[in-house]
């Protein structure tokens, strides 16, 4: 008899357990329905191979979310309280929970591109009313529970003769190749950088596909290149968003100067007494920041005006700037001077396509390259008859490095906050400086007063010979640059006191010089130069890292939604809540382009 009772406990808990396998089999199915909000954010595939990857990864990704519940909060209570009435009841709680968890991570997604985090949580709870709107947020879970509830008991009255079937076994196979499947075909995407596959990565939540370089560590082979950025969004962009009405009688010409990695503490008289005076003589911007605190964030939102989220979005893959753009159809001739390997770096690769391209060698290092580069400018320059806009790239402050026999300035005393590693670095960039003055100064000789001339950093610098740690700083000194503009009769030794950002050229450029009328907000997310800025805040960054500079505080936020404040001078890290109102213009700034 005991042995009877034992066994039929044992039926029970069995039938249970095979139950809540098939409970959750068909939860990962609604799962699937609610995750296809996703797709409506992002975009679909193109071609029959992303159609055919995003079947497998979906069925294999909502299909383990769906099990992975089941086995951390429904198993343990079926060997603990094995009863039918009781777990149909937890379990169908337990997935309208899950269920509209998803949902609410659809809608978050949707409207700032990021998945629930402890960050993105706070964000959208603070915009709560915007997010759920009307009543659906009290039918839609209300809807969910009665059908998880009818679910849960009709499967109960059927399992028996779902077991007679005998489907369980294909099913679970079939799942686990379609997981499997979709790693292994990612690895393929990755290793060909297929965009139509990779372009997925981070729609789902918490999908973590294999990649190319985890798979080759993973066997022991050391993986090269860096890590490429899979946060593109797929949906239509609308760049601009509206036509452009532009019409200028005047047609100025324009040359704009970008240094990579110009600090705007280190322009000083001594090591850089031309581009000192210079600034001294006509408008300068005194907190100007760039877009970030790379090359590629930097020369992105100088020329295209938007944040560096956008930069990966392959509505732009093949789209140059509507600054350049405009001046092509003006009449403007389009000329750039930088090294191949900046051109290299640019992203989305169709930045520089309205322009004809001289390339400078960097066979003997940066600061020749340099030179080769101003050369190619004056000669250039010297055979223009229509209008021209020029943009020159000077690189040697990026490597710390001057030409051979340059005698450059007398060392001075480091920052005592320097180690002796950077302090070397401090002075050598010195050096490299003062080499760049001399051929701002040499280039500008040669050019007419009524030019309109632009010198600006692509970004900061901070000194060290680490990457990995440059490309994560967002103090001051990575994104502090200088902005100095010679305009033509607009007078001389104007100091701009107010906040100012890369994101204002092209405006300015747009509204000033080309005639534009549309609103800044058409093709940019910054507003002129020569007006302050109605937002309190700049984006600087990409999709990856960024930060958001206040008035009294600096956010830097990564992209899993982990964040850290700083002091303005990012030097002591504040205790403190995230500032949830500009933080949710950010992140819509961020989307607004989108067309969903």
């Amino acid at each position: 008899m005991v042995e009877r009772k034992k066994q039929m406990g044992r039926d029970k808990v069995s039938r249970l357990v095979n139950w809540g396998h098939w409970f959750a089999f068909f939860n990962g199915l609604l799962a699937m329905i609610v995750g296809s909000r996703y797709l409506a954010s992002v975009g679909y595939p193109e071609t029959w191979i992303g159609w055919g990857y995003l079947a497998i990864s979906t069925i294999g990704q909502f299909s383990f979310l769906a099990f992975m519940v089941y086995l951390v909060c429904l198993f343990p209570i079926t060997l603990l309280l094995p009863y039918s009435k009781i777990l149909r009841g937890f379990a169908a709680l337990v997935a309208t929970l899950g269920l509209c968890l998803l949902l609410y991570d659809t809608i978050v997604y949707d409207d700032y591109g990021l998945h629930l985090s402890p960050f993105a949580f706070d964000l959208a709870w603070a915009d709560l009313n915007a997010l759920l709107q009307s009543t659906s947020y009290i039918v839609t879970p209300l809807a969910i529970i009665t059908l998880e509830l009818t679910l849960a008991n009709a499967l109960w009255k059927r399992i028996e003769k779902l077991q007679k079937y005998h489907l369980g076994n294909k099913v679970v196979a079939f799942i686990g190749v379609c997981f499997i499947s979709s790693h292994l075909v990612h690895i393929w995407a990755d290793a060909a950088d297929i965009t139509e596959i990779t372009g997925f990565d981070e729609t789902y939540p918490l999908s973590y596909p294999a990649t190319a370089r985890s798979f080759m560590e993973s066997h022991g082979i050391e993986g090269t290149g860096p890590r490429r950025s899979k946060a593109a969004l797929r949906s239509t962009l609308n760049y601009p968003a509206q036509p452009l009405q532009c019409q200028s009688d005047s047609l100025p010409n324009v040359l704009l100067i970008s240094i990579d990695s110009l600090r705007a503490d280190m322009l000083d008289a001594k090591t850089m007494p031309f581009l000192s005076r210079y600034s001294a003589q006509n408008l300068s911007f005194g907190q100007h920041y760039s877009g970030g605190n790379q090359f590629k964030t930097g020369i992105f939102s100088l020329l295209y005006g938007l944040q560096g989220s956008y930069g990966d979005a392959v509505g732009l893959s093949e789209t140059s700037p509507v600054l350049t753009q405009t001046l092509a159809a003006q009449g403007y001739r389009l000329g750039l001077f930088s090294t191949q390997t900046n051109l290299e770096l640019v992203s989305p690769k169709a930045t520089f396509k309205d322009f004809s391209i001289e390339t400078a060698s960097e066979t003997n290092g940066s600061a020749e390259a340099d030179i080769q580069s101003v050369q190619h400018f004056q000669a250039w320059h010297a055979a223009q008859s229509a209008p021209w806009f020029a943009l020159l790239n000077l690189k040697a402050p990026d490597n710390y490095d001057t030409p051979v026999g340059f005698l450059g300035i007398e060392t001075v005393r480091a920052a005592s906050t320097l180690k002796p590693a950077e302090k070397v670095l401090f002075n050598q960039y010195r050096q490299s400086l003062n080499f760049i003055d001399q051929q701002l100064q040499a280039t500008l000789a040669g050019v007419s007063p009524d030019t309109l001339v632009i010198i600006t950093g692509v970004s900061g610098k901070l000194f060290t010979s680490n990457l990995t740690e440059a490309s994560r700083d967002m103090s001051p000194a990575s994104v502090r640059v200088p902005m100095i503009i010679h305009w033509p009769n607009m007078g001389s030794g104007n100091k701009v006191k107010y906040r100012t950002s890369h994101y204002g050229l092209v405006p300015t450029l747009m509204s000033q010089v080309l005639g534009c009328t549309n609103q800044s907000t058409d093709y940019s997310a910054g507003r002129s130069l020569l007006q302050p800025s109605k937002e309190n805040w700049v984006y600087i960054g990409d999709s990856r890292i960024f930060a958001i500079y206040q008035e009294n505080e600096i956010t830097v936020i990564d992209r899993h939604g982990k964040y850290r404040i700083f002091d303005e001078h990012y030097e002591k890290h504040l205790h403190k809540k995230m500032s949830a109102p500009e933080l949710i213009q950010v992140m819509r700034e961020g989307r607004r382009l989108y067309n969903h």
